[in-house]
């Protein structure tokens, strides 16, 4: 009888990169004839059907079973993966560095420290440890994993594919150059320098000119604050925040687009940069991290924040159309190259190796560790339930939740 393989992360959510790659992933396994479940936290209320809870991994576990575990900032699903006697391959979706979020968002800097401490136990614990990209490989090499290797990301348009709601963006197609964004306004996207490049570009080579920014900043309204103070002091305008917006929306904005315009310092992958790739969309990136990968030769990649010198380059996109079309083409070249990688094929040899190799030896796990996973439990119930109750306990807390 073949080992069951089950997937085990904190948190499956809706329409984004990881959760589209965990459902792929149980396509392929399921397809190839393996048991395969989706373990959870939590999970968005559109996806609960296709979810198990967490605590029931303890009855479905098997010592020769496979656990994939997306790995994100720890979280208790991920502690009782770490403790049960499955083989384990950790897919690692990137954690930002913690110094971004100071000054911004305490409980992040907090979570995001202890997040990329935690990484670090699970090189003993795990066979195989996958990257979603390169870059993100590269990190798991350099934090001592023995063997590592890439399982891309499975590019999925669908969200794109229905017809646009142009009810909230027919505002903005006008005959001005839009410049678009998309992405969570959160530091390491550094928005302010974004925001620094349009100003000029809006100033010295196009007046008739705006930039959109879509994406949510719940959670981050002391950044969103500081970015419209900075947008105040500059005196820059047409910066429109839209916020996160359904997908019918968000094509608009991709058909209104004359430029999509990043400035990241920080991603594991980007997808949005492969969106606009599908979409049409010239692109202009700052070259970090994991953007030139993920860019794979298309696009145009700068290294020279200078905005005088960003905003040159908007502006020989915008008014030269063979260059547009040029970039264009070299975006749905690359765009193929990635969709015509072998996903299915590429776990499945993943697969077949940690199968074919010896087992590890499990890493030793607290005498009490099921005792206190069961102390947490009742001491968040309380939490929940009975906050008074659970304030009034005889030890110091935090305001995060235990």
């Amino acid at each position: 009888m073949a080992p069951a393989i089950h997937q085990v992360l904190a948190t499956l959510g809706y329409g984004d990169a990881i959760g589209h790659e965990v459902l792929g992933i149980q396509r392929v396994l399921q397809g190839a004839g393996y048991q395969s479940e989706i373990f959870v936290q939590t999970a968005d209320h559109r996806l609960k059907d296709l979810t198990v809870d967490y605590r029931d991994l303890l009855e479905a576990s098997h010592p020769d079973n496979i656990l994939i575990h997306h790995f994100s900032i720890g979280s208790r699903a991920s502690r009782v993966a770490y403790a049960l006697p499955e083989r384990m391959a950790l897919v690692y979706h990137n954690i930002t560095p913690p110094e971004y979020f100071v000054d911004v968002h305490k409980t992040l800097v907090k979570q995001c420290f202890l997040g990329r401490r935690e990484l670090a136990f699970y090189k003993d614990r795990c066979d195989l440890a996958l990257g979603d990209s390169e870059y993100n490989r590269q990190e798991l090499e350099a934090a001592g994993f023995p063997v590592t290797g890439v399982l891309p990301v499975v590019p999925d348009f669908s969200h794109l594919s229905g017809p646009a709601n142009h009810m909230q963006a027919r505002q903005y197609d006008d005959g001005w150059v839009n410049i678009l964004f998309v992405g969570r306004v959160i530091p390491n996207k550094r928005i302010e320098d974004v925001i620094r490049s349009f100003h000029a570009y809006k100033q010295f080579f196009n007046p008739r000119s705006r930039l959109l920014l879509v994406g949510s900043y719940g959670g981050f309204e002391k950044y969103l604050s500081m970015l419209q103070q900075f947008i105040a002091d500059i005196g820059a305008d047409d910066v429109h925040f839209l916020g996160h917006v359904a997908n019918e929306e968000l094509t608009a904005y991709y058909e209104l687009a004359d430029v999509f315009l990043c400035a990241s310092e920080h991603e594991g992958f980007c997808v949005p940069l492969i969106e606009s790739f599908h979409m049409g969309v010239p692109v202009l990136a700052y070259a970090a991290t994991a953007v030139p990968a993920t860019m794979d030769g298309a696009g145009v990649l700068y290294t020279d924040k200078d905005p005088m010198h960003v905003a040159a380059l908007i502006e020989a996109v915008v008014s030269d159309s063979d260059l547009q079309d040029q970039i264009i083409d070299g975006q749905f070249a690359a765009l193929g190259r990635l969709e015509g990688r072998d996903f299915g094929g590429t776990l499945l040899t993943y697969v077949d190796q940690m199968l074919a190799a010896p087992r590890r030896p499990h890493p030793p796990v607290a005498f009490d560790f099921w005792d206190q996973m069961n102390l947490r439990e009742e001491l968040e119930e309380l939490w929940l339930y009975r906050p008074s109750a659970y304030h009034a306990l005889p030890f110091e807390t935090d305001d995060s939740r235990p």
